[in-house]
């Protein structure tokens, strides 16, 4: 399945090099690739533009759905993604607080910034939800989340508007590819460098999850170091994917539970499958953002949202939301 995944991830990149506001011939595409000239204008398109924008696709696709999967597997919630518990938006409103504070803020900064606003989120809504009376039931994490993703998308429109950044922060706003570049494949690469390899080695006691927190004590794992793990590569991953693209919705929802049913619950074999299912995701929504309105762009996110909002429904509709 993994082979297959990474087949599709290969054809939705040709995909994404071939169309656009001006489309290419694969001929045209595999000349730009492989005998480049920094002189041909189509060649630059290739290598400048398109070649980075589906890189990042592809990069920004694998962490969200990787960083899903963690989340449903921590929380035992299987609405759980980083958008709907607010962890995009806390990124989002730390990353326009960054701006207005500091301009030329730069890429590292712009991560970092992200990241904090991400767990400062993701605290909030635990909090929120474990002082509740009950305390924590995937029900109220999936209400905490939305009304504190909410709050901090109204309060990152006031400032964005206030302080006048509201056209730079209007990319977040929706998620969008189009201004990526080879700097931002970079610094994506980088995060993935610590936050893939960490999600992999937790792999075997998030599938123990599955079985309770008790069962899983009693297996010998120590279950609030792996959360912390967990939620550090989840921060790590989101947070360097909402610093570049922003707050692009419900690959990390749609994604880990596609990759349930095709692979089962074993996280060894889900982790993988998500990767590539939500590049593959990510990319084919890019090329369609483009090729709704030439030559405008319809932001990813809108694609995304339009793709994963039946499949949410259908996840609240299930017969008691049962987490498998």
């Amino acid at each position: 399945m993994f082979s297959v995944g990474i087949i599709c991830v290969l054809l939705a990149l040709a995909l994404s090099l071939v169309y656009g506001t001006k489309n290419l011939t694969l001929a045209t595409v595999w000349e730009a690739l492989f005998h480049y000239e920094a002189g041909n204008t189509t060649h630059q398109i290739v290598g400048e533009i398109r070649l980075p924008r589906a890189l990042t696709a592809i990069l920004i696709g694998a962490y969200f759905a990787i960083s899903g999967a963690i989340m449903q597997a921590m929380t035992r919630n299987p609405l759980a993604e980083p958008s709907l518990l607010g962890v995009s938006y806390g990124a989002a409103f730390a990353l326009v607080i960054t701006m207005t504070l500091f301009p030329s803020v730069s890429a590292l900064g712009a991560t970092a910034a992200s990241m904090i606003g991400a767990g400062l989120a993701a605290f909030f809504v635990f909090t929120i939800t474990s002082v509740s009376k009950g305390g924590i039931t995937p029900v109220k994490l999936a209400l905490a989340g939305v009304a504190i993703g909410m709050f901090l998308s109204s309060l990152t429109s006031v400032v964005a508007l206030h302080f006048d950044v509201s056209k730079e922060m209007s990319f977040w706003y929706a998620g969008g590819l189009a201004n990526t570049d080879w700097k931002a494949v970079r610094m994506l690469a980088a995060a993935g460098a610590i936050g893939i390899p960490l999600a992999l080695l937790l792999a075997r006691s998030l599938t123990l999850f599955n079985l309770g927190v008790e069962v899983t004590k009693g297996l010998g794992i120590h279950v609030m170091l792996v959360k912390i793990l967990g939620v550090f590569a989840v921060l790590l991953l989101t947070g360097s994917s909402v610093a570049v693209a922003g707050a692009v919705g419900f690959v990390g929802l749609v994604v880990p539970h596609i990759s349930r049913m095709l692979v089962g619950p074993d996280y060894r074999f889900l982790l993988p499958v998500s990767a590539v299912l939500g590049s593959f995701l990510l990319v084919l929504a890019d090329v369609g953002a483009r090729m709704i309105s030439p030559p405008y762009e319809t932001p990813v996110g809108v694609v995304t949202a339009a793709m994963g909002v039946p499949f949410f429904l259908y996840l609240v509709r299930r017969e008691g939301g049962r987490f498998s």
